[in-house]
């Protein structure tokens, strides 16, 4: 099925699993929360819910949220009760437990980790008439980083600030949402996008918008993963998006499934379990899940859920001592 295909009924299934969550109140809850319904993370959010609801024949009702990003997930894993579930960078987790930018003055450690994620792919997109071939073109242009609050606008500003870009580019301080509209009415020059690819939002405007994806050099490459070092060199391969001709080369950010010390052991236990059991079934249907392997749990940055712990220790799968 086609990304939008899936997205579109997806949003329709959500729907209708918040209507059946009211009247099977027996029935064990979850939230999943990722990032915009423009985003490649709230489709596989909506697969997820899916995947949960068939799964446990109805036992398990889940309820995806749209979110703002990375960042809002995080925050609002510390408040919210019950079963809650979220995506994030492992950065971010880390971040949050010393009280960094962008949580001063609230040190929290609720997090707990389930399965991995697909990466982030970090998207540099400019219009195709805006004369930018590299980063470096990008000086005296309007660009977009990322989106107001969010997790990319934090890695973009980063990686600009790395190359010594940041006072030669004129940033656009706006919502992702509005990078689409700004792009094909020419508002803009260009804006980066962090999710796993190919994501919507930019398969949609690449479909009405001559657009064009930005390399990164071997050593632009290196320093940007120089900021993380958990990030990688990653690879679009040419043609997944229109117009894209040539394999365009970026970094790649590890992210994770977490759950909260508030998750019922017996949920994440079978989030974690069905997740694993389930994944070829998910590959098939989008192939961003193809790269998720067990040997990336090192990567997530936060203990391991009791309940996915059990499930670990079935399979003899060796944890750092250090999530335990």
């Amino acid at each position: 099925m086609r990304l939008k295909g899936i997205l579109a009924a997806g949003v329709a299934a959500v729907a209708g699993l918040s209507l059946l969550a009211g009247a099977a109140s027996a029935a064990e809850r979850i939230t999943l929360k990722s990032a915009k319904s423009t985003s490649s993370y709230y489709v596989m959010m909506v697969q997820l819910a899916e995947m949960l609801k068939e799964a446990s024949g109805g036992d398990i009702q889940p309820t995806v949220e749209e979110s703002q990003g990375s960042v809002q997930n995080v925050k609002e894993s510390n408040v919210r009760p019950g079963n809650f579930f979220f995506t994030t960078p492992p950065s971010l987790l880390a971040a949050a437990r010393e009280g960094r930018a962008p949580f001063e003055g609230e040190a929290f450690d609720t997090a707990r980790t389930l399965f991995v994620m697909p990466f982030v792919t970090i998207h540099f997109v400019v219009r195709e008439d805006a004369g930018v071939d590299s980063l470096s073109d990008l000086a005296g242009k309007q660009f977009i980083a990322g989106g107001k609050g969010s997790f990319c606008e934090k890695r973009t500003k980063a990686i600009l600030d790395a190359l010594e870009l940041t006072d030669k580019v004129d940033l656009v301080d706006v919502e992702l949402d509005a990078a689409g509209p700004a792009m094909r009415n020419a508002k803009v020059d260009g804006y980066s996008t962090c999710s796993s690819h190919p994501t919507p939002g930019l398969v949609e405007l690449a479909t009405t918008t001559p657009v064009k994806l930005l390399s990164l050099s071997d050593a632009e490459r290196q320093t940007v993963i120089e900021l993380d070092p958990l990030s990688g060199p990653l690879t679009i391969a040419a043609g997944t998006y229109d117009g894209q001709d040539a394999p365009v080369q970026t970094v790649g950010v590890p992210v994770g499934g977490y759950g909260t010390v508030n998750m019922s052991d017996e949920v994440a236990y079978f989030l974690t379990k069905t997740f694993w059991e389930w994944k070829d079934r998910l590959a098939g249907e989008n192939p961003w899940w193809d790269g998720v392997t067990v040997e990336m749990l090192s990567q997530m940055g936060a203990p391991l859920h009791p309940g996915a712990r059990r499930y670990y220790e079935e399979q003899g799968v060796e944890v750092p001592e250090t999530m335990l």
